[in-house]
Parts: structure tokens; C-alpha cells; sequence
């Protein structure tokens, strides 16, 4: 004789414990996975960084300077125009060159100034990356800006 199976209130007791585990091993997963791509902090105090932004932001944009990137032949060309469209030399330049999601593969170039543009070597993947540049021009003033470099091979 065969006995019949019934679906009892401890079968459904473990469905229900059994899909929330899913769910929140799942979460914790993807919770942990932001957490170790994280890049970073963009400054460390937001509050007294916006305390002087509209004066970093005028005297930045009064320099009239156009940026931009580009990848080829092995080469990373940083070209910094003024707004007559001539090529600017800096009085110094400070540059981080890396994926826009993390920082395992950012790289400081050592851009040098060739007379039309920043040039540095650098074998990129093809992707996203972006260059947070920091300069200064002769004048003093600082010039902060993160450029999008898209690399297709």
C-alpha cells in the first residue's frame, strides 16, 4: 500500500526560508562586489570641498582651455587647447589614467609635452577609461578635469 504525500506547513516553512536565503545570498554577493570595486572617495570632505567650488569653477573656466583624449599606436595623446584653439603648454601636470569602475589597472603616465599635445605611452584595452588630470597653468592657476578616453582596437 502506498501512503499519500501532503504538502504540510513545514514544506512551505522551508520554500520560504529557502528562497530568502537565495535572495540574500545573492545580495550580500553583489553588495560585496561594490564594496571591493569601490574606487575611492573623490575628496574627503564634500562639504569644505564645496565651500570654494564656485571660485575653483570661475577661475577654471576663465583659462578657456578645451581637453580632450585619445589613444593611438601605443601612444596616450592628452591635447589641451586654449580658446583660440592653440595648443597649451602647463606648469605642471599630474595624471591618473584608469578604468572608470576601478583602480586595479590605473597607471600614472609620464605625459611630455611634444609642442601640440601631452604624449605618454600606454597600452590600453579596448573600453572605458578615463584620465583625472591635474594642472596648473603659469599663471597658477589650478585646472582640475576628468576626460573620457574610449579605446577601440
Amino acid at each position: 500500500m502506498t501512503r499519500e504525500k501532503r504538502f504540510t506547513g513545514r514544506h512551505a516553512a522551508m520554500i520560504f526560508v529557502g528562497a530568502f536565503a537565495v535572495i540574500i545570498s545573492v545580495n550580500l554577493v553583489l553588495a560585496f562586489s561594490a564594496v571591493k570595486t569601490f574606487p575611492g572617495l573623490e575628496v574627503k570632505n564634500s562639504y569644505v570641498a564645496s565651500q570654494t567650488f564656485d571660485d575653483r569653477k570661475a577661475s577654471q573656466e576663465a583659462l578657456g582651455w578645451d581637453v580632450s583624449a585619445k589613444a593611438t599606436g601605443g601612444l596616450v595623446i592628452l591635447s589641451i587647447k586654449d580658446a583660440n584653439g592653440a595648443p597649451v603648454a602647463v606648469k605642471s601636470l599630474d595624471a591618473v589614467l584608469g578604468r572608470a569602475t576601478h583602480v586595479k589597472d590605473d597607471l600614472t603616465p609620464d605625459f611630455q609635452f611634444d609642442g601640440r599635445a601631452y604624449v605618454a605611452p600606454a597600452e590600453l584595452g579596448d573600453g572605458n577609461w578615463n584620465i583625472r588630470m591635474k594642472a596648473e597653468a603659469f599663471d597658477g592657476t589650478a585646472f582640475e578635469q576628468r576626460v573620457i578616453l574610449r579605446v577601440e582596437h
